[in-house]
C-alpha cells in the first residue's frame, strides 16, 4: 500500500529531523513525511501572536502550494523570569536573522543577575494537520517540557535553546542528551504522540 502523504511546513532542518524521527517511530511506513522545501514551497511570514495562530498559518499555507494534507509546529522556549519571553519570539529572540547562537547569547545576556533558582523555563510544541487548505476544523496538539536555563552551554546535540535548556528529570541539557531521550521527554514528542492518538479519533 502506498504511504499517505503529508507536508512539513518548516524550514527548520533540526525540527524537521526531530519530527521526521518521531513519525517512523510512531507510523512506521504508513506515512510519508515530505518537508515543503523538497516540493519548492517559501516559507510564510509568522504573524501571529501565539504558537497556535502561527502553526495554522504553516499548515494552511503549505496545504494551499502544494494540494496535500499538511503538518505545522510552532513551538519555543518560555522563561518566568522574563515573563513567558521569548515565546513565539524564540526564533527571531536576537532579531530576524539571528543563528541559534545569537539567540543563546541573547538569552544568557538577558538571564546574567538571575540566581539558579529562579530560572525555570519551559519549551512549549503547538502542533497543527489540516486536510486541506481551508480546513475547518484542524486537528490541534499541543505540549510542554518543563526545566531552567543553565547558566552557560553544554552538549553538542540538538538544536536552538538546547545546550542551555535543563531537563527536570535527568539534570541534563537537552543537547548533552542522546535523541531518543530528548524525543521521550520533549514537548514536541508529547504534543506528536497526541497528535497521533487525535487522528486517529477522527478516522486519520
Amino acid at each position: 500500500m502506498k504511504p499517505r502523504q503529508i507536508v512539513f511546513a518548516s524550514g527548520n532542518a533540526g525540527k524537521a529531523r526531530e519530527i521526521r524521527a518521531m513519525f517512523s517511530d510512531l507510523w512506521g511506513a504508513e506515512v510519508e513525511l515530505i518537508l515543503q522545501g523538497e516540493l519548492d514551497v517559501e516559507l510564510v511570514e509568522e504573524t501571529g501572536k501565539t504558537f497556535l495562530e502561527n502553526a495554522l498559518l504553516k499548515a494552511r499555507h503549505a496545504a494551499c502550494e502544494t494540494g496535500l494534507p499538511a503538518l505545522a509546529d510552532d513551538s519555543g522556549i518560555e522563561v518566568d523570569a522574563l515573563n513567558g519571553a521569548p515565546g513565539v519570539y524564540s526564533s527571531r529572540f536576537a532579531g530576524s536573522d539571528a543563528s541559534d547562537q545569537d539567540n543563546v547569547d541573547k538569552l544568557l545576556q538577558e538571564l546574567r543577575n538571575v540566581p539558579v533558582a529562579e530560572r525555570s523555563a519551559r519549551f512549549r510544541c503547538v502542533l497543527v494537520y489540516v486536510r486541506n487548505a481551508t480546513d475547518d476544523d484542524p486537528v490541534v496538539a499541543d505540549g510542554a517540557w518543563e526545566g531552567s536555563i543553565a547558566e552557560r552551554q553544554s552538549g553538542s546535540d540538538g538544536f536552538g535553546y538546547d545546550p542551555v535548556f535543563v531537563d527536570a528529570t535527568s539534570g541534563m541539557t537537552a543537547a548533552e542528551l542522546s535523541p531518543e531521550q530528548k524525543n521521550a521527554r520533549s514537548h514536541r514528542g508529547k504534543a506528536l504522540a497526541r497528535l497521533r492518538e487525535r487522528l486517529s479519533a477522527v478516522g486519520l
